[in-house]
């Protein structure tokens, strides 16, 4: 995981029309969200198995997340990069299982991100689009 250090820390926003907004980049809603928090992802590269992700982390200051309203203060963003089988499962056990569960774990969650100052200057740009349509 590599942190950046930008201005959008502390940040407020209007989670619903931001969530709009930034979907126009390339943002998604991360899927791992609270109703007291979240983040917005998006993939800055991706290449075979090797994915590098931006991650900018929220927690609710007034409301939830299930609303569209809801008030929104950012924390710290990271640059994380997953590394994922681009073969077959060898733990999978049957059919059945593999037309159930079409997905792989991640090898690794948090790989080692090679050339730190080119993720951090392309994460760094990428907050850019967040930021301008912050108050």
């Amino acid at each position: 995981m590599l942190e950046l250090d930008t201005s959008i820390e502390g940040k407020m926003a209007c989670f619903g029309t931001l969530r709009d907004k930034v979907d126009q980049h390339g943002y998604h809603f991360g899927g791992g969200w609270d109703y007291d928090k979240g983040s917005f992802d998006s993939i800055l590269h991706r290449e075979a198995g090797e994915t590098i992700y931006l991650r900018v982390p929220f927690e609710v200051h007034d409301g939830e997340l299930d609303d569209f309203n809801t008030s929104i203060k950012f924390k710290k963003p990271y640059v994380i990069k997953h590394v994922v089988n681009t073969g077959l499962d060898p733990d999978s056990s049957s059919l059945i299982s593999g037309s159930f569960n079409q997905f792989q774990e991640p090898l690794d969650r948090d790989a080692e991100i090679r050339d730190k100052s080119r993720w951090e200057i392309a994460g760094e740009l990428a907050i850019e689009e967040i930021l301008q349509y912050l108050e």
